[in-house]
């Protein structure tokens, strides 16, 4: 049975993001290349907050967006790194990246070899920064009840609607506004700016 969540704007949609350096060796978006994308669903609770993605203690010693990435999701599989293959789904609840404003937790799922995080809800702050490093973030309203680990997605940035192969179930995530559909489609804000000399909300 589909969920049909009435298309709406993200809250987060007022709010500028900032511009952040480009580390160094930049992971591209994981869609900038295509619009479709297709992964394993690894599938967290309610409130997984941005210890629990990566630890204080790590992200306050280092800026290396790979060495941030060895401990993703550290607060709650810290042998997750290794068990997950390029290009997986992260799946969560409500409340997902609440805590710090900064973009470690993101960078740390993104360069893990995460290619997108689902979740019925998000912290407004996590929301942004994912958008603006070019990690794709949907928000789809029980999903979490309607996905179990390992399940085989399939994401339609273009739509924002995501497929369950095992039950065929196709959900529609909330809707963005089209400035950050298109950043998420360029590669986050930095790729944006690089190829078209402006910010994409002017």
């Amino acid at each position: 049975m589909n969920n049909k969540s009435a298309p709406a704007e993200s809250s987060s949609s007022h709010s500028s993001p900032l511009i952040p350096s480009p580390p160094p060796g930049t992971v591209p978006s994981p869609v900038a290349t295509t619009a479709i994308l297709h992964g394993k669903a690894w599938v967290f609770g309610d409130d997984i907050n941005t210890d629990i993605i990566i630890p204080f203690r790590f992200k306050s010693r280092t800026n290396d967006p790979y060495e941030m990435a060895k401990y993703a999701m550290y607060g709650i599989d810290p042998d997750f790194p290794t068990k997950i293959s390029k290009g997986d789904f992260v799946v969560g609840g409500k409340n997902f990246g609440g805590g710090s404003s900064r973009e470690q937790a993101p960078v740390a799922l993104k360069y893990a070899g995460i290619s997108i995080v689902i979740a019925e809800s998000f912290a407004r702050i996590f929301y942004r920064n994912a958008f603006t490093i070019g990690l794709p973030a949907l928000e789809i309203s029980e999903i979490k009840g309607n996905v179990v680990q390992g399940d085989d997605l399939k994401v339609d940035i273009g739509n924002f609607t995501v497929e369950n192969k095992r039950t065929k179930a196709i959900f529609y995530a909330k809707k963005v506004p089209e400035f950050m559909q298109q950043m998420l489609l360029e590669g986050g804000l930095v790729e944006y700016y690089k190829r078209n000399k402006r910010f994409p909300w002017m």
